[in-house]
């Protein structure tokens, strides 16, 4: 019997996790960190509260993983706009587009899951503001970075501030 034939060991999960993580990031972006509950995770991820901290151990982990799942799978459009082989210009044009049509996409909530999951952060949830704003200021850097390469090529006029322009 070759391996991929053996039954595993212990208990299968009765979940898949992706799935219930891009449930949980949907409702995050969607209501923001604070707004959203546990009875609307519990809901949404198909998960009983047992299942839910076991897996992702509690509301504030499952928020930073659902965070890191966003960056993985919703703003590639950003990575490859900024990194591609063309004027810089046309890279801003392409972030700006790509921009527009992801946060506008049909079955997704819209805007940036970086700015809306800190709607009304209180001060019990700085760690959280604190996150996100570490999330928008990497993504400013990626920014200002292209436009300084593109002054340094001459692509863009010397008197430009990249920092204001970012």
């Amino acid at each position: 019997m070759e391996n991929s034939d053996k039954q595993r060991g212990g208990r299968p999960r009765a979940f898949d996790p992706d799935r219930a993580l891009d449930a949980a990031m949907h409702l995050f972006w969607e209501h923001g960190y604070e707004a959203t509950s546990l009875a609307m995770l519990r809901e949404a991820m198909g998960l009983t509260p047992p299942q839910i901290y076991n897996a992702f151990t509690d509301k504030e982990t499952l928020f930073r993983k659902a965070l890191m799942r966003y960056h993985e799978t919703e703003i590639g459009f950003a990575l490859e706009a900024l990194s591609a082989p063309v004027s810089t210009g046309e890279a801003m044009r392409r972030l700006l587009l790509g921009a527009a049509e992801a946060y506008s996409r049909p079955g997704k909530p819209g805007g940036c899951l970086f700015v809306s999951g800190a709607l009304a952060a209180s001060p019990q949830a700085q760690a959280i503001a604190d996150e996100l704003r570490s999330y928008r200021k990497a993504s400013e850097a990626a920014i200002a970075a292209r436009l300084a390469n593109g002054k340094a090529e001459g692509d863009l006029p010397q008197n430009l501030s990249v920092e204001d322009f970012a």
